[in-house]
C-alpha cells in the first residue's frame, strides 16, 4: 500500500509465528523444528547454546597450558615430544638452589666464588672472572633476569660441590616430580647430546618453582636492574641486567618465568601470569622468532583466562564419602580431601561438574590421614581433575566375635536379596 513504511524484521517474524494462515503456520513449524534441532546438536556436542571457543592455533612445535594451583592441563600440543630445552633448563637449576636455601643448607647471603670452568662457560653471561666472588642472591638474580650461564654453573658448584653432582640432583628431582621424558646434562641448557625435556615436563618443574618458591618471581618480574661487582679480578664495576623475557612488559599479570634459545631448540618460553586468584603456566617450544614465542604465549594465556572457570569442588578436610572397612571396629571410615580440591572447566559449565569416589573396601587397621583413594571431578563424562582422599580417623580391627556376627548377617542379607 502507498505510504506504508518497510516492516521491521520483528514484525515479520511475529506475523509468521502467530498468523492463522496455513502457509505461515507450516513455515513456523519448520523454523521451530530447525531451532530445536540446532539446540539438540549443541547439547550433544557440549556447546553452551553458542559456538564453543576453539583452542588457539599455535606455531610452536609443542605447547602446554597448566593451572599452577592444581597442575591441571588446559591445553596441549605434542606435550611429550622430546626437545632441547635450552636455557629453560635453568628453571630446575633455580629450583634446586631454592630448595637448598629453604633447607638452610645455603643462604642467599652466602658468597659464591667463580671457578675457572664457570668463567669459561660461554653463551649468555655476566662475564664472571675466575675467582670473582658474589652473593648467591645476586647470582640467582643474574640467572633469573639475563639467563647467565656462568652464574648458573657457579651456583651449581656451590650448592652440590661440583656441576656433575648437581646434574645428578637435577635428574633425581626430575624423576621425583614425574618428569618422565627429561634428562639433563648440564645446569645451564647449552646444547648437549643427551639433554632434553618436554613441554609437559617443563610445565611441571615451572609449577614446582613458582608455587613452592615464589621468591624467584621477585627476580623474574624485574625488567632492568644492576649488579655491583667488586674484587681484584672483576672485569667491570657494575653489570646492567635486562630481562630476556619481554612477556613481563607485554602481558598484564605476567611475572616470569624463563626464556630459552639455541639453534637446535629455537625460541622457547616458560611463562607465567596471575589474575585474581588464578595463576597459569604456559610453555611453548621450538618457535622461529622471539615475536612468535611471545605471540603463542599470549594466545595461550588469553585462552586460559578467558575460557575457563575455577571451581572450588571441596575444601581441605571436607568429608566427601565413606569407604567400607569390613573388619574394622566401625564398618566404614569417612574419606576427606587432603587439600582444597579445585578444578578448571569451560566457561558456563561450573554447575555441571560431577564428583565420585574411587576406592575399594579396605582392611583395618587404618590410620588417620591414610590414603583411601581419590575423588574425581568429571564434566560431560570426562575426568577433569582428581585428588587423594584420606581417612579422617583411626579404625582399629574389630574383635573376632564382631567379624563372625557380621559375616552371618551378610550371609542372610545376601540369601534373601537384601542390600546392605
Amino acid at each position: 500500500m502507498w505510504g506504508r513504511p518497510p516492516r521491521e524484521h520483528s514484525e515479520v517474524v511475529g506475523e509468521m509465528l502467530f498468523s492463522r494462515s496455513p502457509r505461515l503456520r507450516a513455515h513456523r513449524a519448520r523454523v521451530l523444528f530447525m531451532a530445536g534441532l540446532v539446540a539438540a546438536l549443541a547439547a550433544m556436542i557440549g556447546l553452551p547454546g553458542s559456538l564453543q571457543a576453539a583452542a588457539p592455533e599455535m606455531k610452536a612445535r609443542s605447547a602446554v597450558l597448566m593451572s599452577a594451583e592444581t597442575g591441571q592441563v588446559l591445553y596441549e600440543k605434542e606435550p611429550d615430544m622430546r626437545v632441547a630445552p635450552a636455557s629453560i633448563t635453568k628453571v630446575m637449576t633455580m629450583l634446586l638452589a631454592m630448595e637448598a636455601v629453604d633447607s638452610k643448607k645455603v643462604s642467599l647471603d652466602d658468597t659464591v666464588t667463580t671457578s675457572t670452568e664457570a668463567s669459561q662457560i660461554g653463551g649468555s653471561q655476566i662475564w664472571l672472572a675466575e675467582g670473582e666472588q658474589m652473593k648467591l642472591g645476586d647470582m640467582m638474580k643474574a640467572i633469573a633476569i639475563v639467563s647467565a650461564n656462568d652464574a648458573a654453573y657457579a651456583v651449581s658448584e656451590f650448592v652440590a660441590g661440583s656441576a656433575e653432582d648437581f646434574v645428578n640432583q637435577m635428574n633425581e628431582k626430575a624423576r621425583e616430580l614425574g618428569m618422565n621424558n627429561t634428562h639433563f646434562e648440564n645446569p645451564d641448557g647449552l646444547p648437549a647430546p643427551d639433554h632434553y625435556s618436554t613441554a609437559r615436563d617443563i610445565a611441571i618443574m615451572s609449577r614446582e618453582l613458582v608455587t613452592k618458591h615464589p621468591k624467584v618471581l621477585e627476580w623474574t618480574s624485574v625488567w632492568t636492574d644492576t649488579l655491583e661487582r667488586k674484587g681484584p679480578r672483576v672485569r667491570q664495576e657494575e653489570s646492567f641486567l635486562r630481562n630476556t623475557n619481554e612477556l613481563i612488559l607485554r602481558y598484564p599479570g605476567a611475572d616470569g618465568l624463563k626464556t630459552g634459545m639455541t639453534d637446535e631448540a629455537g625460541y622457547c618460553l616458560s611463562g607465567t601470569a596471575k589474575r585474581d586468584d588464578v595463576r597459569l603456566i604456559s610453555v611453548v617450544m621450538g618457535l622461529p622468532t622471539n615475536d612468535d614465542r611471545l605471540e603463542d604465549t599470549i594466545k595461550l594465556l588469553n585462552y586460559g583466562f578467558r575460557e575457563f572457570d575455577r571451581v572450588a569442588v571441596a575444601k581441605k578436610g571436607e568429608v566427601v564419602g565413606k569407604v567400607r572397612v569390613p573388619n574394622g571396629r566401625r564398618e566404614d571410615v569417612p574419606a576427606a580431601t587432603s587439600a582444597d580440591f579445585v578444578a578448571f572447566v569451560e566457561k558456563g559449565k561450573k554447575d555441571l561438574v560431577n564428583t565420585s569416589i574411587e576406592s575399594e573396601e579396605r582392611r583395618a587397621p587404618i590410620r588417620k590421614g591414610e590414603k583411601l583413594g581419590a575423588i574425581v571431578a568429571s564434566l560431560d563424562g570426562r575426568e577433569v581433575a582428581r585428588m587423594d582422599v584420606v581417612a579422617t580417623e583411626d579404625v582399629p580391627r574389630a574383635n573376632i566375635f564382631t567379624v563372625i556376627i557380621r559375616a552371618v548377617r551378610d550371609f542372610f542379607r545376601g540369601l534373601f536379596g537384601r542390600g546392605r
